[in-house]
């Protein structure tokens, strides 16, 4: 594989959700905490907000509400907002409210947590995102005590790794990589990947299924619509104009 350490670490990637019962050292945590805050940021604006949360009740009941339970078991567990609220109490008059401020803090909020995740993998960490803490707004809201114009979208549970799980095969280059103009997958592409996804699925490890990727998506994309979002995110300051 050519490349270098962190190249070779990031196409290793595998989420983790099984973890030693063992703390993550004080100074691994500000190394990564290092890291995730030199992410860009949209006009330096800085519109993340991350809380570890160490409160073991609070834990399990995020883990209850999105129904992952090793939210509670994770050694470390982020929640990376994105955050106007912050900003806004530093300006006179802030406009607040409109769509683009939401799009920015999720853009920002999203890279930060990607870099997060960058830096633990490559201290001989393991974790997975939890988008599932998006199911219960309104219970991590209250639970984290956040003010409006900030939103929780994504979590970050991570520790050392009990179990590596296989690499996941992605989508074929040439079904997400264009040039100069949008294109659709040429035929034969997405039926070659759907082959190699059912026989990852038949040999992983853990959850074993029979099933390509593109037999997948109208369930979870009919699935995950969290139709309470918009209007949580409009009482929240978000989405106003």
């Amino acid at each position: 594989m050519t490349g270098n350490a962190t190249t070779q670490k990031m196409r290793s990637h595998t989420s983790c959700r099984a973890f030693l019962d063992k703390p993550v050292p004080a100074a691994l945590i500000d190394e990564i905490l290092d890291c995730a805050q030199m992410s860009s940021s949209s006009c330096f604006l800085q519109v993340t907000s991350i809380i570890r949360v160490t409160d073991q009740t609070k834990k399990e009941a995020i883990a209850q509400g999105c129904k992952q339970p090793w939210v509670a078991l994770a050694p470390e567990f982020w929640v990376f907002c994105a955050d106007f609220h912050r900003d806004g109490l530093l300006c006179e008059k802030p406009a607040l409210g409109w769509t683009d401020h939401f799009l920015v803090g999720c853009l920002d909020t999203g890279i930060m947590v990607q870099s997060a995740m960058t830096a633990l993998e490559s201290l001989g960490l393991g974790g997975c995102f939890v988008g599932g803490i998006r199911d219960c707004g309104e219970l991590v809201t209250e639970l984290l005590a956040l003010p409006d114009n900030t939103a929780a979208l994504l979590g970050l549970a991570f520790g050392y790794p009990k179990v590596i799980n296989e690499i996941k095969p992605r989508l074929p280059r040439e079904a997400v990589f264009m040039e100069n103009e949008y294109r659709d997958p040429a035929p034969g592409v997405i039926d070659r990947y759907d082959e190699t996804m059912r026989e990852y699925y038949s040999t992983r490890t853990h959850s074993k299924k029979a099933c390509g990727w593109s037999e997948q998506l109208e369930e979870i994309i009919n699935r995950e619509k969290r139709a309470y979002l918009l209007e949580h995110l409009k009482r929240r300051g978000w989405l106003e104009k």
